[in-house]
């Protein structure tokens, strides 16, 4: 994809996120139907695409043998990994979000939800909204 024109600026905060249900999956919830940032909600009318990234950072790129990483890497493993969403909400924003799969803690065993970036441009330098 050819970068020119795009402009995104990087958020990087905690955000809330709102599901219509319960996800079937807990560590692979799916993308929300709308999630709340700094006291607004935005509703989610588009998931523009999706990805995955379950690669072992630090300590835990080391713990596994090289024939289940590669397993791991394409599918997760517990605690593992980020399921990405670029989504458009019903203003016509676009912005990435993410699950992180990593738990708080031993007694907070479920992953966080981030608002990474949003697009100021779309791929084509057309802004966005």
């Amino acid at each position: 994809m050819a970068t020119k024109g795009i402009r995104s600026r990087f958020i990087h905060e905690a955000i809330t996120v709102h599901f219509s249900g319960s996800p079937a999956l807990e560590k692979k919830p799916g993308c929300p139907q709308s999630f709340t940032w700094r006291e607004t909600r935005f509703i989610i009318v588009e998931v523009i695409s999706e990805w995955h990234d379950y690669r072992r950072r630090g300590d835990m790129a080391r713990n596994m043998r090289s024939a289940h990483l590669a397993a791991a890497m394409r599918r997760g493993s517990w605690g593992v990994g980020r399921d990405y969403f670029r989504v458009r909400t019903q203003d016509g924003r676009i912005f990435d979000v993410y699950y992180d799969r990593a738990p708080k803690s031993s007694d907070a065993r479920k992953g966080s939800w981030w608002l990474d970036r949003e697009w100021l441009s779309t791929p084509d330098g057309a802004a966005s909204g």
